[in-house]
C-alpha cells in the first residue's frame, strides 16, 4: 500500500483549497497595496520618516532603520532591534507605504511593552521549526513499521504546531495594525481621508495570515483523515 502523503488521494482537495485561499489572499493584498501606493500622502512624509517619528515618540530611539531588497519584505527584528523597510516602501510617500511602515513600528512597540502574544510567538519559533522538521519522518516511520499509531499520532501532533503558531500570529498582526491606525490618526501623520485608505491596506495584509491559518488547519485535517481509519482499526 503506498504511503498516502506522497500519492494522490481524495484528501488532496484540502491542500488545493488551502492553496486557492492563500492565492486569493495574496492577490488581494497585492492589488490593494498597488491601488493605494498611487495615493500620495498630503503631508508628504516618507515611510522611513513616519517609522522614525513613531519609534522616537514611543521612546524607541535605539531601534535602527535599515533598507532591505524586495517588495513588501518589510519587517521588525526584535533580536537585532532593527526595523527594515523594503525598496518599494522606505522612500515612498504613498498612503500604502506609510501604513506598512506604521504597522512594522507597531511590532516594535509590542516588543517594547512586552505584548504577550508576541512573546508567545517568539517562544514558539524554535519549537515550531523542530516540529516541522520531525513530523513527517515520524509519520513515515510509524506507517512503514507496522502502522505504529503512537509514532503517527506524535508526528501529527508535531505537525500541528504550525497551526498553533499561525493562530498565535493572528492577534499579533491585528494588534500591530490597530496600533498603527490609531497612531496615524492621532498624530495627524495622515489626514482623516487617508487613514481609512491605509486601514484597507493593513486589513488586506492581515487576510494573508488568516489564509495561512486556514491552510495549516486543512493540512492537519488531511493528516487526521488519512490516519483516523487506521486508529479505529
Amino acid at each position: 500500500m503506498p504511503f498516502p502523503i506522497f500519492f494522490w488521494d481524495p484528501t488532496y482537495i484540502l491542500i488545493l483549497i488551502g492553496l486557492a485561499i492563500s492565492g486569493l489572499a495574496s492577490g488581494y493584498v497585492q492589488s490593494t497595496y498597488n491601488k493605494y501606493s498611487q495615493v500620495k500622502s498630503k503631508n508628504g512624509y516618507t515611510a522611513s520618516e513616519v517609522s522614525r517619528m513613531i519609534l522616537d515618540t514611543a521612546g524607541l530611539e535605539h531601534v535602527r532603520l535599515e533598507g532591505i531588497r524586495g517588495n513588501l519584505t518589510d519587517h521588525y527584528n526584535s533580536q537585532e532591534d532593527v526595523l527594515r523597510l523594503s525598496d518599494t516602501t522606505r522612500n515612498s510617500t504613498s498612503v500604502a507605504a506609510i501604513g506598512v511602515a506604521a504597522h512594522e513600528a507597531g511590532h516594535a512597540i509590542q516588543d517594547h511593552v512586552n505584548y504577550g502574544p508576541l512573546r508567545l510567538r517568539t517562544a514558539l519559533v524554535p519549537i515550531t521549526n523542530f516540529g516541522q522538521g520531525i513530523s513527517i519522518p515520524l509519520i513515515l516511520i510509524g506507517f512503514l513499521f507496522g502502522g505504529n499509531q503512537t509514532l503517527i499520532d506524535l508526528g501529527i501532533l508535531f505537525f500541528s504546531l504550525t497551526l498553533v503558531f499561525q493562530l498565535v500570529t493572528l492577534p499579533v498582526e491585528f494588534n500591530a495594525s490597530n496600533r498603527a491606525i490609531a497612531i496615524l490618526e492621532d498624530s495627524g501623520i495622515l489626514t482623516a481621508e487617508e487613514v481609512p485608505q491605509a486601514e484597507k491596506v493593513l486589513r488586506a495584509a492581515a487576510l494573508t495570515y488568516v489564509a495561512a491559518a486556514i491552510a495549516s488547519f486543512l493540512n492537519v485535517l488531511r493528516l487526521f483523515l488519512l490516519f483516523s481509519g487506521r486508529r479505529r482499526d
